[in-house]
């Protein structure tokens, strides 16, 4: 999930901090602002909820939860949360440490001897609260085409196996990148040690006692997709229905599905510490893995935006934790195609905000500017105006990377008279994680496949010199990459590097840590 620049918020906010001030918003206000966001970014359909003081005061649905059926969205309608979910697996292992089946500073690799890091001492020191807190050494995003798109065959033993063959881009335990395979680590680690499925463990230890009736981990359990918003996208101008994600692997890293109501449960048990049922009697893990979640264990650089006086900010386990004007933040956004959302919490304030939308990627806009604007209220700042405000800058931000993978295309295009040796760059290439591709003629032209990754196939047209671009068939979301061939001293094709074309590709399409050699 892409994060608003925060130096354009620290510029905004210092010409526009004497926007007109207002008092603590109302249910009402909160329909207005969701309805001008569900317009202003064109987002099909979304939902939220609001708890505070351990209750539920504003819970509705809004828009559509798909544009062909027009059916309404309401407080049940079902989203996919994506890394929202990671926060589920923190507190599954929270359990299993409370019960004494683990500990944090467990190594991985007593538990998954497969696991192999990059050296041979970040694998024999890396711990289970490393695979949680981002600061692994490795890239952005490093390995998510293992599941991006999804439809790949990649498995358990897969992951566990590739860790070894990535660079580090920064020193073991230094530096938070934001990592999802780890993730995927910390859910068969709880299947192991549980002698359950990372969704079985969840389903029955955290949302059946919290009596989160219409959530489920992963999608086997689902019977009943009536009220299940479909994926969109207004990339284009207008909103239109796009190819879901279907499950990959297990869903500990973001694979779950649930709905405002019952995301209003999670948050007042989150907000109460882990105690729930009558009179907080009962607890779901104990004060001391509360706090150790809601502890920083990877350091981020402090937003210096005046707006809210923040002094620190940093990764827990499954959390983003900063201060606003003196109070905790508690955070988290998910994203998958079409699928956006936000769990925003104040516990100094025992408030929460869910937002669960189903369009890319006015979503994150939305969430942003309404839960911003609730969270302002509840501070005593004034209305800021955050809707107009990410409007403008996300439609600049979207034309600026527009403009650059325009020209790319239009070069192609200038370009298609070249003649090429098709026969010197068709040929099979591997890499040690991603396996194997081939790059073969069809209709004259070049294509590429990978064999492990299906959906990435498209045809390859002339960019420059020994550069191609791939236009994929699948085109859900904005991945559309370039392929760099290195040519032996007669002009044959030899390896592939890769990278997306547009500036504003999500960091999961990782192709720029590949490395195909050509083995046919």
């Amino acid at each position: 999930m892409k994060k608003v620049n925060s130096y354009l918020v620290l510029v905004i906010c210092i010409c526009f901090s004497s926007a007109t001030a207002f008092s603590q918003i109302t249910s009402q206000n909160i329909d207005v602002l969701m309805e001008s966001a569900l317009a202003k970014f064109k987002v099909a359909g979304a939902s939220i909820a609001v708890v505070k003081d351990g209750k539920i005061i504003h819970l509705k649905g809004y828009g559509v939860s798909s544009v062909e059926t027009k059916k309404a969205v309401n407080e049940n309608t079902n989203f996919q949360i994506a890394s929202n979910s990671k926060a589920f697996t923190t507190a599954a292992l929270s359990i299993l440490e409370d019960e004494g089946k683990l500990k944090w500073t467990d190594k991985v690799k007593d538990y998954a001897p497969e696991f192999k890091m990059y050296n041979d001492y970040v694998t024999e020191n890396f711990n289970i609260q490393d695979l949680l807190t981002h600061r692994s050494g490795l890239g952005l995003g490093a390995g998510d085409l293992m599941f991006f798109p999804d439809g790949t065959n990649f498995t358990i033993k897969d992951v566990l196996t590739s860790f070894q063959h990535f660079k580090p881009v920064s020193a073991f335990r230094t530096k938070w990148d934001y990592d999802n395979l780890l993730y995927v680590v910390a859910g068969e680690i709880i299947a192991r040690v549980s002698g359950m499925s990372y969704e079985e463990f969840v389903q029955k230890r955290i949302i059946a006692p919290l009596q989160m009736n219409n959530t489920f981990v992963g999608s086997s359990l689902i019977k009943d997709t009536s009220n299940f918003a479909v994926s969109h996208s207004s990339e284009s101008g207008t909103i239109k229905k796009i190819e879901g994600f279907n499950d990959q692997i297990n869903a500990a890293a973001g694979g779950m599905f649930s709905n405002a109501q019952d995301m209003a449960k999670w948050m007042i048990v989150r907000l109460n510490k882990g105690q729930y049922g009558p009179d907080l009697k009962t607890t779901l893990f104990s004060l001391k893995n509360h706090n150790e979640m809601w502890r920083i264990h990877t350091v981020q650089e402090t937003d210096q935006n005046p707006r809210y006086n923040s002094h620190f900010n940093g990764y827990g386990l499954g959390w983003q934790l900063s201060d606003e004007k003196g109070n905790l933040k508690v955070s988290h956004t998910g994203g998958l195609p079409g699928m956006l959302s936000i769990v925003t919490m104040c516990p100094d304030l025992n408030l929460g905000i869910v937002i669960l939308t189903n369009t890319e990627n006015g979503g994150g806009g939305l969430f942003t500017a309404v839960s911003n604007t609730i969270s302002d209220s509840y501070l005593g700042l004034d209305d800021f105006g955050w809707t107009d405000k990410l409007v403008q800058w996300m439609g600049e931000d979207r034309n600026s990377g527009d403009d650059i993978t325009k020209k790319v295309w239009e070069k192609v295009k200038l370009a298609k008279n070249v003649k090429i040796k098709n026969e010197d760059f068709i040929g099979v290439y591997a890499d040690k994680w991603f396996g194997e591709i081939e790059v073969f003629e069809k209709n004259k032209k070049l294509w590429f496949k990978s064999y492990r990754s299906p959906k990435l196939n498209g045809p390859m047209a002339f960019y420059n010199a020994n550069t191609f671009a791939i236009k994929w068939e699948y085109q859900a979301m904005n991945c559309d990459a370039m392929a760099l061939f290195s040519l032996d001293e007669n002009g044959k094709a030899q390896s592939i590097k890769m990278k997306g074309i547009s500036p504003n590709i999500d960091f999961s399409f990782d192709f720029q840590d590949l490395d195909l050699v050509r083995v046919k």
